[in-house]
């Protein structure tokens, strides 16, 4: 079963911390010193917070699976959506081990779909992957609305 993912950058964690603990009327699931996550059953949602110096706001949104299957489902979603794409595969982020892709919608905003194996003691985010995905949607921006960057531009997609 699918769950909807939102993350939002913060500027205090303590007092969103707290906010979002009696708006959800749920304990957080994990806690760190610098991200906060809820896993919330209804409505069925992975929401976290997190204050790594980022723009604060909706940092991106995501889609979190639960099998192989549907993470395939999710992706080739993604591939018709015609944004541009980041395939990234087994990797370390959020305190998760975790596999995942990204891609970004027509506005820039960064959707992940992903399936967590377990949780780790680091972030391990890769900062080159937001950084990889901001190339991207400049490339495909730059040569107009086509399907992919490939298409658009020659570079790999």
């Amino acid at each position: 079963m699918k769950r909807l993912h939102i993350h939002l950058s913060v500027a205090d964690l303590d007092r969103s911390r707290a906010f979002y603990t009696n708006l959800f009327g749920v304990d957080p699931t994990l806690e760190r010193d610098d991200y906060v996550r809820w896993m919330i059953d209804d409505p069925r949602v992975n929401f976290s917070i997190s204050a790594r110096g980022r723009p604060i706001g909706v940092d991106h949104l995501g889609i979190q699976v639960e099998s192989e299957e549907e993470m395939a489902q999710v992706f080739e979603g993604m591939r018709r959506s015609a944004g541009p794409l980041l395939e990234m595969g087994e990797v370390t982020c959020c305190y998760s081990r975790l596999s995942k892709s990204w891609v970004a919608d027509p506005q820039g905003l960064f959707w992940e779909t992903f399936v967590t194996r377990d949780n780790v003691t680091t972030y391990g985010e890769d900062p080159d992957a937001f950084d990889e995905m901001k190339e991207r949607v400049a490339a495909a921006n730059c040569c107009g609305a086509r399907p992919t960057v490939e298409a658009c531009c020659g570079s790999a997609a």
